[in-house]
């Protein structure tokens, strides 16, 4: 039997398609509700006709950018299946995040759960393997392979560039009074392990990577340099320039700050690359005091 009969007959009895025998006809249309998936079909040039919350996504995500002629479907946890039905995408993408959303997303055509950031697995190389994975499903495998490549190269690059510093904070603000700092398992602290950078926080983090504290918790580190990645809640810088337990932090107070912008911390190799050259960037115009304890 075909593969698109086998899928067919599997679609019309409710059950989750996922074809193995072969990758998709070279101009077949995707979609996909993950940023994460969307950045790497993007990066692989794969034929993208939909995806979640586009400006949400560039402001979170920044690059690479979504082309303008592909659809909006909406909210990540609540796409417009409607729109998606007149897409008529040969297969939709999702992550583990949106697992719940396969029964109404299949009915319109074959979903293809892409596991991201799984416990006990090695960050750096699960990157890799769904990159691998991605390039194989959109027809895309010897992109695929250059796309690993040419970051395993960019790292290397950027290692030999990079300034020596002391241990840096990675953090996202979530309000004036908590943040998320990322260590072990995150995409950020991945980057670092390739550039040989060192992460001050080694404290245990969620499967995303992150560990949620108070700002207070930042006062532990004080020879830490602040690596602050954008986007910032609406009104949180204000109340930061007005917060005394913001501005008494030695990193603060000293001026041992960097801030970045938008980087997809949920990412894979496209936001890898743009985490590292954005950081190392940010080192070599840095003032010698943001890198080093006085």
């Amino acid at each position: 039997m075909r593969c698109s009969a086998v899928s067919s007959l599997l679609a019309r009895i409710g059950l989750l398609t996922v074809c193995l025998l072969g990758a998709l006809p070279a101009q077949a249309q995707l979609a996909t509700i993950d940023w994460t998936v969307a950045e790497t079909l993007v990066a692989l040039q794969a034929p993208l006709g939909g995806s979640a919350q586009k400006d949400d996504y560039h402001d979170w995500v920044g690059e690479p950018r979504l082309p303008d002629d592909i659809a909006d479907l909406g909210l990540r946890s609540q796409p417009n299946l409607e729109l998606l039905a007149q897409m008529k995408p040969e297969r939709t993408l999702i992550s583990p995040m949106f697992a719940g959303l396969t029964p109404q997303l299949e009915r319109i055509a074959p979903v293809t759960t892409i596991k991201l950031y799984a416990p006990g697995n090695e960050t750096w190389q699960e990157m890799q393997t769904i990159t691998e994975q991605i390039g194989e499903l959109a027809d895309r495998e010897p992109q695929a392979k250059r796309l690993i490549k040419q970051t395993q190269a960019l790292m290397a690059q950027l290692r030999e560039e990079r300034p020596d510093t002391a241990p840096l904070l990675m953090i996202q603000f979530m309000d004036a009074r908590h943040v998320r700092v990322f260590g072990d398992n995150s995409l950020y602290s991945a980057v670092l392990e390739q550039l040989e950078l060192p992460n001050a926080w080694e404290e245990t983090t969620n499967a995303w990577g992150f560990s949620l504290v108070g700002v207070e918790e930042l006062a532990r580190y004080p020879d830490a340099t602040l690596i602050i990645v954008d986007p910032m809640p609406t009104g949180v810088e204000s109340q930061l320039e007005k917060s005394g337990l913001w501005q008494q932090l030695p990193s603060v107070k000293h001026d041992r700050l960097l801030r970045l912008p938008p980087v997809w911390s949920f990412g894979a190799l496209p936001s890898a690359q743009r985490f590292g050259r954005e950081l190392v960037t940010a080192l070599e115009d840095a003032p010698r005091h943001t890198l080093t304890p006085q």
